[in-house]
């Protein structure tokens, strides 16, 4: 399985300026390469290699390697769309391989070439991503972002055999509750709503002043509101994943591709919760967790799951009397209609196979 290892770089002032005039450089050539490319309408990686790479030595102070990365760089972005003439940020990522890039682990430190000569660089990172840089392959990236230089380095973590489990945890994906599981555990959305909102006023409140000082506080906001979601998401799957786990459970979660197409939201308030809801990532934060410890994971049809009663399988829509109340007009069962829903998701992952579970995608 591969997972990013995201390294951060504390160089001195002397190689910050050294790195920021490489990245410079190097997406100067991508935009002269990218320039060769569209002129003889040759986007593949080994054509326009020959075409273009003694043209582009010439003209720039880049190593022989990193201008054979950024030739690759320019084919891998027409790969996206050939419409365009395609040009590049003057700090944009470039890639690095062992050639131009070489990890001191023991000293905690990397050597990486500039336009100033080799580099050794020292850099700081957690327990989390330094086990995963034990298993480090292949290319890193050199990130530049809000003033910071990061490394962001594959690496190719071996997957233990899946567990033999004994039942699964049914998860249901929502916006009031973000995730809720058959055993009737409840993570709600009231915070991320609260944070959404408050970033939505402060930010009409700054665009609305449009002073300098207010314009750099908006830059200072950008992209909170993402992070404290995703670590949240981060935490939620988590726990989740850390339960099956420990209860020798598979995860069964709902198919919720091209929900947004399926559903409603009336008015502006669902309109805007409706739009930040990231099913997506908590799917996938689950998905790649679970792998990493061989716990499987199931996706099912979601259709009528909150409907349905998980006691007598009677399915009705009066059955759900509320957004957060489920009742059976049949045998009366009363839940919260998320743990209902949860514990239909663990049924219909448990019928999928024999033992349980059918590993999603």
């Amino acid at each position: 399985m591969k997972l990013i290892a995201q390294i951060r770089l504390n160089p001195t002032p002397e190689q910050h300026a050294a790195l920021l005039a490489t990245l410079a450089e190097a997406n100067a050539a991508c935009d002269a390469i990218s320039l060769i490319a569209w002129q003889a309408c040759e986007f593949r990686r080994i054509p326009l290699q020959k075409i273009s790479y003694h043209q582009v030595k010439d003209s720039f102070q880049l190593g022989a390697q990193v201008l054979i990365r950024c030739i690759a760089k320019v084919a891998d972005a027409y790969k996206l769309d050939r419409k365009v003439q395609r040009t590049f940020r003057p700090h944009g990522a470039i890639a690095f391989d062992d050639r131009n890039l070489s990890w001191y682990t023991d000293k905690g430190a990397v050597s990486i070439w500039t336009l100033e000569g080799r580099q050794h660089i020292s850099y700081s990172l957690g327990e989390h991503q330094r086990k995963l840089l034990a298993h480090r392959k292949g290319e890193s990236d050199l990130v530049y972002h809000k003033g910071v230089f990061y490394l962001l380095s594959v690496c190719d973590v071996p997957e233990p055999d899946e567990q033999q489990m004994d039942g699964v945890l049914g998860v249901d994906l929502g916006i009031v509750n973000l995730a809720t599981d058959s055993d009737g555990e409840s993570y709600s959305g009231q915070q991320i709503d609260r944070k959404r909102e408050w970033y939505a006023r402060r930010r009409a409140a700054l665009q609305a002043v449009g002073t300098k000082s207010a314009k750099r506080r908006l830059r200072q906001l950008s992209g909170r509101q993402r992070q404290f979601q995703k670590d949240t998401n981060h935490r939620i799957s988590k726990r989740l994943v850390a339960k099956a786990e420990r209860t020798k459970r598979a995860i069964g979660v709902e198919e919720l591709t091209h929900i947004r197409q399926r559903t409603r939201a009336r008015g502006p308030v669902q309109r805007a919760r409706h739009r930040n809801w990231a099913f997506a990532q908590v799917r996938q934060f689950i998905s790649y967790k679970a792998r990493r410890v061989g716990v499987p994971v199931a996706a099912v049809d979601p259709r009528n799951t909150s409907r349905t009663c998980s006691v007598c399988g009677h399915c009705e829509k009066a059955n759900r009397r509320s957004q957060a109340e489920f009742c059976c007009v049949v045998c009366g069962h009363q839940a919260p209609a998320d743990v209902n829903a949860a514990i239909n998701i663990s049924h219909r992952a448990a019928c999928q196979t024999a033992y349980g579970v059918q590993p999603s995608g």
